[in-house]
């Protein structure tokens, strides 16, 4: 099948072509049509297979019949509302859409937080018929009566799944709230839990549901391969494998944003180009990061789990896991950045023991056992043997605090440091106070009165007393309001 079978007009065909596309993706091959008859759907694919193109196409079908050149916004309503999760995913859809349009006379415009809003205002008072939209900003932009949906025919959630998961849903339910009753509904995304599914029931009308794939499958043009490493070694790890393999260009997933910015540091001071994008970063900054990343002036982009969502980079041939993420799909997410567009591509997770949770949960997502690949120098088995049990890891140390062995290289309980110390010295109290118990004569002494002690049960504190020595104040004459009468003067006056 090509698209010229799927009944697209020849405008959109024609910017297809430009990108040298003919066939379509068995996604796009399933949901073009059902989009086109005017259905609801919900649609579930791997990632890089193709979904942004799958509901674009169409949607440009349907409105090009509002194709106009007028420059009054009156003629230039919202007609098609598309939500994305992130501001990444917002501009590559907003690329998509631009991209496939550029023959048709209609205008988009996308708006993210992050920057100033007022631009943002513009745009939409000059008339726009495609937005692209982040929830919050859209109901920025709602509350200041910038953008009108009364004329809206298309709602589209794209990465639905994450939006719902993530905490959007009374964001989308208020935006759902301001459209017209009437109009076509699609929901897309790499994977749909049941929870999802149930959620998606009651914001669709009788939808379409499409898999392209098995559910919460990955492409199978992405290998996998786990390394197993000492937490401490997992930094010389990653540069033996940059180092050893070659990476040109690789996209690295940590947890936090702190450890993509502290982990981008540390490559480059080993000689290694990279940059890192996370929420605490600005538009513009993560702009540049990526435009750096896209363009190979920047070999290794850190990321978090915020990037992981819209970040499309043309033949990324590796995705390494620093740290595994805490939601096993968000492991589907992050390496579908690879072996996109049915290019090849390799997904490397270093994995220490403290992840081996992680790593259950993300197989047992898939279905599927990951390959495991040892490396010299870096023996997983040996990790494991010397990997201290539950009952010795605090006297081990364990990777949250370096693996920092005790102090003199003593293995002694505490009991038998206890043993060895004077009844008085002992520690009492919770361990984590750690305080110690001190004989004090005021409990353990009978009271004796000072008068009568011929020897004081308390030594002389000199320091104290000369401490209020220097407070003292010498006497000094000061005015009064009234003088006291002499005696004389007194009686006679009685």
């Amino acid at each position: 099948m090509t698209f010229a079978q799927l009944g697209l007009s020849s405008e959109i065909l024609h910017a297809v072509n430009d990108e040298g596309y003919v066939n379509p993706t068995p996604i796009q091959a399933q949901v073009i049509p059902s989009i086109l008859a005017g259905k609801d759907v919900m649609a579930s694919a791997q990632t890089g297979t193709g979904k942004t193109a799958g509901f674009t196409l169409p949607l440009l079908y349907r409105l090009q019949a509002y194709a106009n050149t007028s420059v009054s916004p009156a003629r230039h309503p919202v007609r098609a509302l598309i939500m994305a999760p992130t501001r990444e995913l917002a501009m590559q859809i907003d690329e998509s859409v631009r991209k496939y349009g550029k023959y048709l006379a209609l205008r988009t415009a996308v708006v993210f937080g992050g920057i100033n809003i007022e631009p943002q205002i513009a745009a939409l008072q000059a008339g726009v018929e495609i937005l692209v939209a982040t929830p919050g900003r859209l109901l920025d932009l709602v509350e200041q009566k910038a953008v009108n949906f009364s004329k809206t025919e298309i709602l589209v959630l794209d990465e639905a799944d994450r939006m719902l998961d993530m905490g959007f849903l009374p964001d989308i339910k208020r935006v759902m709230a301001l459209l017209p009753p009437q109009r076509q509904s699609l929901m897309f995304s790499a994977t749909f839990s049941g929870e999802i599914r149930k959620l998606a029931d009651s914001l669709l009308k009788q939808p379409v549901r499409i898999e392209a794939a098995v559910q919460n499958t990955v492409n199978e043009s992405i290998s996998h391969v786990i390394h197993w490493v000492k937490p401490d070694s997992k930094f010389a790890l990653l540069l033996h494998l940059i180092r050893q393999q070659n990476l040109k260009q690789a996209l690295i997933f940590v947890k936090t944003k702190h450890g993509a910015s502290h982990l981008a540091q540390m490559l480059s001071r080993h000689e290694i180009s990279a940059v890192a994008i996370h929420g605490d970063r600005n538009q513009q900054q993560r702009t540049q990061a990526l435009a750096e990343f896209k363009h190979g002036d920047v070999q290794i982009l850190v990321a978090t789990d915020v990037a992981a969502r819209g970040i499309d980079i043309e033949k990324l041939s590796h995705v390494i896991n620093y740290e595994l993420p805490g939601n096993p799909e968000d492991y589907v997410h992050r390496i579908g950045r690879t072996g996109r567009a049915g290019s090849k591509g390799k997904a490397i997770s270093l994995v220490s023991e403290h992840e081996k949770e992680l790593l259950a949960n993300i197989e047992k997502l898939l279905n599927a056992k990951l390959e495991t690949e040892q490396i010299a120098g870096f023996d997983a088995e040996q990790f494991a043997r010397s990997l201290p049990d539950r009952k010795n890891r605090m006297s081990a140390g364990n990777s949250r605090y370096g693996n920092k062995p005790m102090e003199n290289g003593s293995e002694k309980s505490r009991s038998e440091k206890h043993r060895k110390l004077p009844s008085s010295q002992k520690y009492s109290g919770s361990r984590r106070g750690g305080t110690q118990k001190y004989s004090d004569p005021i409990f353990t002494q009978p009271y004796v009165p000072q008068a009568n002690s011929t020897q004081s049960t308390t030594p002389k504190q000199p320091e104290i007393q000369s401490l209020f020595l220097t407070y003292r104040q010498e006497k000094r004459t000061i005015p009064a309001l009234f003088t006291a009468l002499s005696k004389s003067k007194a009686g006679q006056e009685n």
